[in-house]
């Protein structure tokens, strides 16, 4: 089994969201757990690495999801974290993100994958949670 972790970061009715380099779309910040790695640790660390933020208290699981397209193996985690601050934005772009920004919840990007919305959509409870990515 695999396992990743991502980050809806809400502030004042806003989400931070990110670009890769590899792909196209914004996505919720987040990626694998390495190996001897708490879920945690992990996900302090992609946040620091793909936002410059950093938590201010513990975040919330919101879910815990099967990522089939993925891997039919592959799981991810879902936190909500609301006390958090970007003391510096990272330095962009880099190898892995082009870009990373706040966006209204109730306004997200056209390129926004269909996953994030579907996560931010539930976590606002406009929907119910899904057992798949």
């Amino acid at each position: 089994m695999t396992l990743g972790v991502r980050a809806a970061l809400l502030k004042d009715g806003q989400v931070m969201l990110v670009r890769h380099s590899y792909t196209p779309g914004w996505y919720l910040p987040g990626g694998g757990v390495e190996p001897g790695e708490s879920v945690y640790e992990a996900l302090v660390r992609e946040i620091g690495e793909e936002t410059g933020a950093e938590l201010s208290a513990p975040p919330q699981l919101f879910g815990l999801y099967r990522n089939v397209p993925v891997h039919r193996r592959d799981h991810v985690a879902l936190f909500v974290c609301h006390d958090w601050h970007q003391p510096a934005p990272p330095r962009l772009p880099n190898a892995e993100i082009v870009d990373c920004r706040l966006f209204a919840v109730t306004s997200l990007p056209p390129d926004t994958t269909s996953a994030t919305r579907l996560r931010l959509d539930e976590i606002v409870g406009q929907k119910p949670a899904a057992a798949d990515w």
